[in-house]
């Protein structure tokens, strides 16, 4: 899957288009040092198929390249991130 990053001032996204299909997780950059996970959409027609799942993992990774930290106010990034305790170094939960 591709995932492809978008950042415009402090608002960012990282999105990914399979099947025709575009899903995205939005952002703020707080500071520097603190992103703000805000937004995951996943069009029907990709639930199920773990694309919500890779672009949160994009997120942490991204995070880690970084340096910085990401505060999960979506619900769903945050659900995945308390399943991931492996995570929990770069997610403020």
């Amino acid at each position: 899957m591709d995932i492809t990053s978008e950042e415009t001032g402090s608002k960012g996204r990282y999105s990914a288009t399979v099947d025709g299909h575009e899903a995205e997780v939005t952002y703020s950059r707080a500071s520097p040092k603190l992103v703000i996970v805000d937004h995951t959409g996943v069009p029907d027609a990709l639930r199920g198929k773990g694309v919500g799942q890779a672009l949160a993992a994009h997120a942490v990774e991204e995070a880690r390249k970084g340096d910085w930290k990401i505060m999960p106010l979506c619900p769903f990034f945050r659900a995945q991130a308390m399943r991931h305790k492996e995570w929990h170094d770069v997610v403020n939960l």
